[in-house]
């Protein structure tokens, strides 16, 4: 039995990253999603395998959901030279010369020559996966930690970023004149006073400035948003921090992750050394993930860890060298 309509359009999910070249937000904020089973549409068709290989192939696939991610940092890691993600590879065999390893390696996209062609478009080095994930992970511990590091940082954001209130009063005042301006112009050419060939580039540069003082007065408003909503961060990831740094000793690899993608946006790694951006959310609650093992506070939904992003805090460049 073939299925016919499993799936279906659904809000934008939230991602880790957006694509190599491509906005985080598309311009069709779509995703596919599955459709209960029991509303698909049965149509039968012609085996093409026997029964008993296809439920054995179907036991193989849930098996391989069950294992998960296989990195810590999965999803997480580009190429700052080339712009590609890093992905996760075992060691071979040969390459392992018969000794046990404890590691794999994260290997840009860009080195892999089978995939643009047989030519590799990027030089970048591997980095050993434990050593990285290590210290990433005692990253992410600092920040939590350090509660004057935060504070630093995103006090010095908010300054950057706060308005000056008498700007905005002065420029919503031009903005009422040149109004007044063209409501007088408009009256006198109504009223035959002004011809039509003074009339016309008179409004349309009032029309002009009136446009770009508007334009002022949107930007510094929306600096104001931001501002308020970066005041909020600072208050809640001080708070969320609090709660969560006497349990990162006791961290397992599964909350560990939970934390770091929580927490970090993106890491670019370069040949001698890794960049680190970190999120910064108006909501970070660490709600659900392994409750149980961190004791934080009460219960939420994973979606209010991938709020929009006010903007984003950068560590200090870690350098790499042997890894």
């Amino acid at each position: 039995m073939a299925g016919y309509g499993k799936t279906q359009r659904e809000a934008l999910r939230p991602r880790l990253r957006a694509q190599r070249g491509r906005s985080l937000q598309p311009r069709r904020a779509m995703s596919v999603g599955t459709q209960p089973e029991q509303e698909w549409l049965s149509i039968p068709v012609p085996a093409l395998v026997e029964e008993a290989l296809f439920e054995a192939v179907q036991q193989q696939l849930k098996e391989n959901r069950q294992r998960g991610a296989l990195y810590l940092l999965q999803g997480l890691l580009v190429c700052a030279h080339c712009g590609y993600a890093y992905y996760g590879k075992q060691i071979s065999h040969k390459a392992a010369k018969g000794k046990a390893r404890a590691y794999a390696y994260y290997r840009c996209i860009g080195t892999d020559a089978y995939r643009f062609a047989g030519e590799r478009i990027c030089d970048n080095l591997q980095v050993r996966t434990d050593l990285l994930d290590q210290a990433v992970w005692e990253e992410v511990c600092d920040l939590l930690q350090d509660q004057q590091r935060l504070r630093q940082e995103y006090e010095r954001r908010l300054n950057a970023s706060r308005p000056e209130k008498e700007g905005l009063v002065t420029l919503r005042a031009q903005i009422g004149k040149v109004q007044q301006g063209m409501a007088r112009l408009i009256d006198g050419y109504t009223e035959g006073i002004i011809q039509k060939q003074e009339f016309e580039p008179r409004i349309a540069r009032l029309r002009q400035r009136l446009t770009e003082l508007e334009q002022q007065e949107q930007r510094i408003s929306e600096e104001d948003a931001g501002a308020a909503e970066l005041q909020v961060a600072i208050e809640r990831l001080e708070e969320f921090a609090e709660k969560v740094k006497g349990n990162l000793a006791e961290a397992d690899w599964a909350m560990r992750r939970d934390l770091i993608r929580m927490l970090v946006k993106r890491v670019e790694i370069a040949k001698d050394e890794v960049r680190i951006v970190f999120r910064t959310f108006p909501d970070p609650s660490p709600g659900d993930i392994h409750e149980k093992s961190l004791q934080l506070c009460r219960k939420r939904q994973h979606a209010s860890l991938w709020s929009p992003t006010v903007g984003c805090v950068v560590v200090p460049i870690l350098h790499i060298a042997g890894l």
